[in-house]
């Protein structure tokens, strides 16, 4: 008999340190769960902040401010009001959409085989050159006339770019454009650049910027980026196109009336 009565005492003291662990902090009587700062302190550290007692601590403050608010808000009856329970409804199927969809993508991933059948029929489709080339870009034709009397002297086009282009973007680099499909340009600039023999400076060409000098650096066959520099973006979209299509089917089978 005092052996069962010690085991109960063991068993209620035991459950009681449990549940003291298993709160963060109590407030006004209610237990904040500790899974609750756990979940929080998740999301922060996944956006690279470390897991400290410093921000353990604030996670408690924050936790036990909400709830005291929670506390006070639903003494006054705003849990009752329409538009607050039609909000907290919708925060519910938000957050279950969201779990929803993490949970499809973890199960049906991009596999390596899509994105590179992916990739390999974009690259099917880049075809014609790519340009190598510099500009200066200046606001009227008689600049534009004057610097390339300057660079037929023997003046450096990186120089000028430097000090007068006024694009600045490409200006600190020297007027580089980096290697371009032509139709990422204004047309004026595009057929310009077409025209141009490597080395080979244009006459001022006109466009709704200004008037740009441009030199053809060099001239190679497209090749668009590599694998790797695309991979990221194509995951995005293949993973996207997946959950479209599941939500559309979903959506297809319901019975809406």
């Amino acid at each position: 008999m005092r052996q069962t009565k010690k085991l109960a005492v063991a068993v209620t003291l035991a459950l009681s340190t449990a549940g003291a662990f298993a709160a963060v902090a109590t407030v006004n009587g209610v237990a904040i769960p500790d899974n609750r700062a756990d979940f929080f302190v998740k999301q922060v550290t996944e956006r690279g902040q470390k897991d400290t007692p410093e921000l353990r601590s604030r996670v408690k403050e924050e936790l036990v401010r909400n709830e005291v608010l929670t506390q006070e808000a639903v003494r006054k009856g705003l849990d009752k009001n329409a538009d607050v329970q039609t909000r907290v409804d919708l925060a519910r199927q938000q957050v279950l959409v969201g779990a929803l969809v993490n949970e499809y993508v973890k199960a049906n991933p991009v596999s390596e085989a899509e994105l590179k059948k992916e990739y390999d029929r974009i690259k099917a489709n880049i075809s014609g050159k790519e340009y190598k080339a510099r500009h200066i870009l200046v606001k009227d034709e008689a600049e534009a006339k004057a610097i390339i009397a300057d660079l037929k002297k023997g003046k450096k086009f990186e120089d000028i770019a430097k000090a007068k282009s006024m694009d600045k973007g490409s200006a600190q680099n020297g007027g580089d454009l980096g290697w371009s499909n032509p139709n990422a340009f204004v047309p004026e600039f595009a057929n310009a650049l077409k025209g141009l023999q490597k080395g080979k400076l244009s006459d001022p060409v006109k466009t709704q910027f200004g008037y740009h000098i441009i030199k053809l650096d060099d001239v190679r066959d497209a090749k668009g980026p590599s694998y790797e520099e695309v991979k990221p973006e194509l995951q995005r979209e293949l993973q996207g196109q997946k959950v479209q299509k599941y939500v559309e089917d979903l959506v297809g089978k319901a019975k809406v009336q």
